[in-house]
């Protein structure tokens, strides 16, 4: 079994989401031996935004593209076969700003892809890239969670259940920790909120 872990923190060592992706790839390693893991940083080692130059270097009969295109539309290959190869995915995702990051919608737009994770039929849109366990860690300075006076302004969880239910899995798990900026107290609530949602995690 195939497991791809993934953050887009731009923390680094401060990040909580990066602290409870690892926390649920180990758990996930204990429940099943064997796990073929691999990881990808969004923030690291960042993906370009869609282009003008992606766009055109894809439509049948395009003139060949300048080198640097045609490494960028390779690596989205890569990047998408990755995630088709993946049986779990563990995606670290902090709200900044009401939504993802950037560098995380990067990585999503090289997921959606016509007639590889979707297709239009005559019924409407219909997702490829079923069969997957997709895990979210959802982390917030804030609280925006569903009764919340805030809850309008998630375009975070919203946006990913939508996008990944649009590629064919509706069912995505999250791990929330939200009100860390809220003070030392709320953090260490979140946070061990979270952790116990994890412990608690069941094998695929």
């Amino acid at each position: 079994m195939k497991l791809l872990h993934v953050d887009s923190s731009i923390l680094g060592p401060y990040s909580v989401s990066r602290k409870l992706t690892s926390d649920i790839v180990a758990r996930l390693r204990e429940l099943t031996p064997g796990l073929d893991v691999s990881y990808r940083d969004l923030a690291a080692e960042p993906l370009s935004h869609l282009s003008a130059d992606h766009v055109a270097a894809r439509q049948t009969g395009a003139p060949s593209a300048s080198p640097r295109i045609q490494e960028e539309l390779a690596l989205g290959v890569d990047v998408l076969e990755q995630f088709l190869g993946a049986d779990i995915v563990v995606l670290g995702a902090p709200m900044y700003n009401f939504g993802i990051s950037s560098q995380l919608k990067a990585w999503i737009d090289r997921l959606a892809v016509a007639e590889k994770t979707f297709r239009y039929t005559e019924n409407g849109p219909e997702g490829l890239a079923g069969g997957k366990r997709v895990i979210v860690v959802s982390t917030r300075g804030g609280v925006f969670s569903e009764g919340a006076p805030a809850a309008a302004l998630d375009h975070q969880e919203t946006y990913l259940r939508s996008v990944f239910g649009f590629l064919g899995i509706p069912d995505v798990e999250i791990v929330r920790a939200e009100g860390l900026n809220y003070g030392p107290e709320s953090k260490a609530e979140a946070i061990r909120a979270a952790v116990d949602k994890i412990a608690n995690l069941k094998a695929a």
